[in-house]
């Protein structure tokens, strides 16, 4: 017995290298840093560890929705997928909804691998034929009903080691509940989706949050959350506009566009109106995105905004790995934000149309300075290092490079 527990705290990171864990009562803030970068957080656990620990710790049942997945054979990951397939053998049942469009993300041998998994169904959901557009862009789990993650991180290697990713591990009874209902309502839309049936709308007027509590669960898009969850795009505004003297924003990227048909980026001012009026009252805002974000035309998009008194934008670029040029890595992908030192948003939202507004994501909002504090000094360490660099508003930037060389 001695031996097996030595060797589970190993493999769960327990020991003198693991680290602390920084958490409120319900919510516990994981952390990925990037490897080769000079940014740490000693206080926060990695979601490897956590979520090997929460898979080991499985009973009875294990449900995940996810935007793709990703795996390479040699990286840490293959624990994740270790202890899911351990947690099938021992008789846990497995539910895994992905998102069809999430297929071209995806590396297939991985999901061949998870489909082998015993006791593991494996479904894919073509969002948009839930709400005409929109993807399922959350990224969660829950097991056993009783705890659960929401994050930036996807199910992909590279989110464990080369992405700096933000998240949340949860053992908050009613919002642990509401997100197994969300993974409810998916997984039968899908059943209607392949039947070849309409998904009915959940809600037909707006709800709003019950923000009087100092933790609660928005979701994404409003038609389709059931009773009790809010919707995230109305209360994203809400919160902005409730600001007193300060706002810090870390994304992948910002702008007021969506996603139309035949590559179309049609106006979307939800989220930028929110900020301007915010500025407009004198409040400070800190923006932080990716170099991702330098794409055309959103690029022009931050360079207008940049020009506004109260604001200030920031460009993250991470340096190459050692090893050379990864595709889809080496990037800032959380997404949160801190207010006034009172409220922290931590979610899977990047801030553009298509997100808030047609696709499945998840917001936590969090009324604890602790923890807002904690984000916002996550913030404060990227925005202050060597990567982080002011947005330069006459540069023409060149695109990106994403995917390849």
């Amino acid at each position: 017995m001695r031996k097996f527990l030595i060797s589970l705290a190993l493999l769960l990171g327990i020991g003198s290298n693991a680290h602390a864990e920084f958490s409120i009562p319900g919510f516990e803030l994981v952390h990925t840093v990037p490897r080769e970068t000079a940014l740490a957080t000693p206080d926060l656990r990695e979601p490897l560890t956590v979520w090997c620990e929460m898979f080991a710790a499985a009973r009875h049942e294990i449900v995940l929705g996810q935007f793709y997945v990703a795996g390479k054979t040699g990286e840490a990951f293959d624990q994740v997928i270790a202890q899911l397939d351990a947690a099938g053998r021992r008789g846990v049942k497995i539910r895994f909804l992905m998102e069809e469009k999430g297929k071209f993300a995806s590396d297939m041998p991985t999901i061949a691998r998870l489909q082998q998994i015993p006791n593991m169904e494996f479904r894919f959901l073509d969002y948009s034929k839930v709400t005409g557009n929109g993807i399922i862009h959350a990224k969660y789990f829950v097991v056993d009903g009783t705890a659960a993650y929401v994050g930036s991180q996807n199910f992909d290697w590279r989110s464990f080691a080369h992405i700096h990713e933000t998240g949340l591990r949860l053992t908050d009874a009613a919002i642990v509940k509401q997100l197994q209902q969300i993974f409810e309502h998916d997984w039968q839309a899908q059943q209607l989706v392949a039947s070849g049936q309409s998904v009915p709308p959940l809600n037909t007027d707006v709800v709003a949050a019950d923000d009087s509590q100092a933790a609660f669960l928005v979701a994404s898009p409003n038609a389709f959350n059931p009773s009790g969850v809010g919707d995230s795009e109305t209360e994203l505004q809400k919160l902005l506009a409730a600001a007193k003297s300060d706002v810090r924003v870390q994304l992948l990227d910002y702008a007021p566009l969506g996603y139309g048909p035949g590559r179309t980026r049609p106006y979307y001012a939800v989220i930028d109106d929110a900020i301007r009026a915010a500025l407009a009252r004198g409040v400070k805002v800190k923006l932080m995105v990716s170099n991702w974000n330098t794409e055309k035309p959103a690029i022009h998009y931050l360079q207008s905004l940049a020009l506004l008194p109260g604001i200030e934008i920031r460009i993250v670029t991470l340096p190459q790995a050692s090893s050379g040029f990864i595709p889809f890595a080496r990037v800032i992908h959380s997404k949160t934000m801190s207010i006034d030192g009172q409220v922290a948003w931590i979610g899977t939202s990047n801030w553009a149309g298509g997100y808030l507004d047609h696709s499945r994501n998840l917001e936590l909002v969090l009324r604890n300075e602790k923890m807002a504090k904690r984000v916002a000094e996550l913030h404060e360490q990227t925005w202050s290092s060597a990567y982080a660099v002011p947005i330069d508003v006459l540069k023409d930037y060149p695109a990106p490079v994403k995917g390849k060389e």
